[in-house]
Parts: structure tokens; C-alpha cells; sequence
């Protein structure tokens, strides 16, 4: 039982144990993961110009690629980095840092909840593979601007749920 046990955490944490590894030395272990040809992703809610609440609903899409949880190496998917208030492009050539204003949806979430303080914003995303690294070429949205406003609705019209 115990070799199982520790087969289980040792398999499950090898990718998080690469990804460290890759963090503390700036390196990659290898080429980045190629991204298929017509691949997008973009942020479906909230809308460019869009005034929300404080806490809003943010929705995320990808087109021509799957979603799979950081540590899953398998072609053609990755998952979500949400960029928020970011000026320039973090390095396409390295993994993402995880910073307040650069979230990772390693999971492969597709929605969150964001809170941010009354102003002016700027939402983007960029897909990363299996180690937080942007694919090449780099899969990144348009970069939308929204408002944050006390007493503000989002609202909720949703491009997907018109879909047949």
C-alpha cells in the first residue's frame, strides 16, 4: 500500500516538480509546444467597453485547440492565463509567471469570478501548454478594456448560450 501511495504523489506532483524546476532556473526542459494553425482564444464575457460590478464574471473561449490541466502534456491543448492591467507581453518564450495580475486556470477552467477595485481595465489572455508556456506561435486575445463601477449590473449575454 505504501508503494502505491507513493506512486500515486510521486506521479501526480512530477509535473508540478518540472514546472518548479523550469521556474527556478528561467529554462525550459524543452522546444515549446507547437500551437495548431487558426488556433484563438478570447475573453466572451465581459464585453470590450463593457462597466461591471466590482465582482464580475469573466468567460474564456478557445477555438481550434482542447483545454487540458497544466502537467498534461498532450497535443494540441493547454489552458487559460488571464492577464489583467498588463501593458506589455510577459516573454513568449518561457513560462508564465503567477503573479496577481497574471492568473493561471491550470485546471482548465473556462470561467471565474473577478474582483477588482472601481477604474479603468484591461483583460487578455494567453494559452499556455502543459508548463505554462505560451505555445509557438503564441494563442492570445485581443486585449479588451472594461470599467469598474460600485452599483454597476454585468450584463449577461452570453455569445455560446445562442449556440443550437
Amino acid at each position: 500500500m505504501r508503494k502505491f501511495l507513493l506512486a500515486a504523489i510521486l506521479l501526480f506532483c512530477a509535473p508540478w516538480l518540472a514546472a518548479q524546476d523550469e521556474k527556478a532556473t528561467g529554462e525550459s526542459t524543452d522546444a515549446a509546444t507547437p500551437s495548431p494553425e487558426g488556433a484563438t482564444v478570447s475573453i466572451v464575457l465581459p464585453h470590450d467597453g463593457d462597466v461591471v460590478p466590482p465582482t464580475f464574471l469573466v468567460k474564456f473561449m478557445v477555438s481550434g485547440m482542447g483545454l487540458a490541466p497544466a502537467g498534461s502534456k498532450i497535443d494540441n491543448t493547454g489552458h487559460h492565463h488571464l492577464l489583467i492591467d498588463i501593458d506589455d507581453l510577459p516573454p513568449m518564450d518561457k513560462p508564465l509567471p503567477a503573479t496577481e495580475q497574471l492568473i493561471h486556470f491550470g485546471g482548465g477552467q473556462t470561467e471565474t469570478k473577478l474582483t477588482l477595485k472601481p477604474g479603468k481595465h484591461s483583460l487578455q489572455l494567453v494559452f499556455g501548454d502543459y508548463a505554462h508556456r505560451p505555445h509557438n506561435p503564441p494563442v492570445i486575445s485581443k486585449k479588451i478594456f472594461i470599467e469598474v463601477a460600485e452599483g454597476a449590473v454585468q450584463e449577461m449575454d452570453d455569445p455560446e448560450e445562442d449556440l443550437p
